[in-house]
């Protein structure tokens, strides 16, 4: 079952009391759970650590701590010496004998490494074997063909959004606000005529996940979104992604939300709008481009903001 916000707490807890195999939850519900005992996790073995960097970001490292500390079984071996070949022998004869294990499993996944998510991996991972995924030169997705289009001013998001939208694809269309995205959405349904939902943290947990059935089952195929979207939604067929306002954060929101697209090996497609506006991501944006053998466009590249001595910008 799911343990998140945004739902009875009550409901939730007297789903756990009648016994649950899996719980896939977020950190400060679960964590409520935990402490007011309405989740007991001392037989559980097996966890996995989906977004950490995220979960980071967002504050979450005292609460996956607490969760953490209150599962069953050793996070680490007490003794140096424990060959790894040796424990999964005897993880192996444990489960065949439904023996629970010494040891737990722990997984974790995370698109970036900050110090943090490091720090908690050292911390609570045994023997961690680091799978990485993406280009093997820059560990970046290189399937995904990138293009940005520099506009002289916001006023022309507009006619280029309509202009991409006539391809008849399944898009996401991101932008930075809220409101942004219920103007945007109103003018793909009004002015585009086109179908599409809109997702961001200020609808409730039910509408978000009736919007993402409708855009996941293709009875709607255009999804405009915050950064809400940026992580941990995996449609495969995906075929588009565009940036109708560049994150204003960092060049990690800019290669998350492109991330939706090129999944599993297959290719994909990203356009951007860029203006004067986005300054402050232009540096990274080329340097970005360049790293997956994308186009970095003329006015791009001699831009001030990118032109700048080294010592008065930041690549992000």
């Amino acid at each position: 079952m799911a343990v998140v916000g945004g739902q009875s707490l009550q409901i939730q807890a007297n789903a756990l009391r009648l016994g649950i195999h899996i719980v896939v939850g977020t950190p400060g519900r679960l964590n409520e759970c935990v402490e007011m005992t309405y989740l007991v996790l001392s037989q559980c073995l097996y966890v996995i650590l989906d977004e950490a960097d995220r979960m980071i970001d967002l504050g979450f490292a005292p609460q996956i701590e607490s969760i953490l500390n209150a599962l069953g079984g050793l996070s680490k071996s007490e003794e140096e010496n424990i060959v790894y070949e040796q424990e999964l022998q005897d993880l192996n004869r444990q489960q065949q004998q439904n023996i629970l294990p010494s040891y737990r499993f722990t997984a974790m996944f995370s698109a970036t490494m900050p110090n943090e998510v490091e720090r908690l991996a050292k911390q609570y991972l045994r023997h961690p074997a680091i799978v990485s995924i993406g280009d093997q030169d820059t560990s970046k997705n290189s399937r995904i063909q990138q293009r940005v289009i520099f506009l002289n001013s916001v006023s022309r998001k507009e006619q280029n959004l309509r202009d991409l939208l006539k391809q008849n694809e399944k898009v996401i269309v991101f932008v930075n606000e809220k409101r942004q995205a219920d103007q945007v959405g109103r003018f793909i349904e009004n002015k585009v005529h086109l179908r599409c939902v809109v997702l961001h943290g200020g609808k409730t947990q039910e509408q978000r996940v009736e919007n993402l059935d409708l855009f996941r089952s293709n009875r709607v195929r255009i999804l405009v979104a915050t950064d809400v979207a940026g992580r941990g939604l995996d449609i495969p067929d995906i075929e588009h992604i565009i940036n109708y306002d560049l994150p204003t954060r960092s060049i990690d929101n800019y290669c998350h939300r492109i991330g939706r697209t090129g999944r599993a090996g297959r290719e994909g497609f990203a356009t951007s709008f860029i203006t004067d506006a986005d300054a402050g991501l232009m540096p990274a944006l080329k340097h970005y481009l360049e790293t997956t053998g994308n186009p970095v466009p003329q006015r791009l590249a001699k831009h001030s903001a990118v032109t700048a001595n080294a010592g008065v910008r930041n690549i992000i």
